[in-house]
């Protein structure tokens, strides 16, 4: 099946993160700066989950109101959900953090992003491989050079 080029959505890049998470004491400071990120229309939350890995391995969902302490307000993030991520993916996220930890899973579009990512297919461009620079690579990677010079 062929797809006419001029019927592409205008969609960007779909990243997701795993962010683990203390349990106890979580401030909520992150919050905020993700809502910004929306309300300047650089990213659109397509999914977003908590979930904690047990003890014993096992995973259990939480609530945006189990970590409401009237300090913040996560009802924005209430319906946050288009199937991208299921159960499988939660699992997997699980496994990521140390048992006893929770974690926050996003999937987000790049809307900034968008208006290229659209160009691209329409001139028959695709993404053929793509990849992040963690943020400590990156300082280590400056130190190194630093220290040669």
């Amino acid at each position: 099946m062929t797809q006419d080029l001029d019927d592409l959505q205008e969609i960007g890049p779909i990243d997701y993160l795993v962010v683990e998470l203390p349990v106890e004491g979580m401030t909520g400071e992150a919050f905020p700066e993700l809502v910004s990120l929306v309300d300047r229309g650089l990213i659109r939350i397509l999914d977003f989950a908590l979930v904690r890995r047990e003890h014993d391995g096992g995973l259990v969902a939480i609530a945006l109101d189990e970590l409401a302490d009237g300090s913040m307000d996560l009802a924005v993030f209430e319906g946050a959900g288009s199937g991208l991520l299921g159960d499988d993916d939660l699992g997997e996220a699980a496994n990521a953090i140390e048992p006893g930890r929770a974690a926050a899973v996003l999937v987000y579009e790049n809307v900034w992003a968008a208006p290229f990512a659209t160009a691209l297919r329409r001139t028959g461009a695709q993404l053929v491989a793509s990849g992040r620079i963690p943020v400590q690579a990156f300082l280590a990677a400056l130190d190194a050079a630093e220290s040669n010079t």
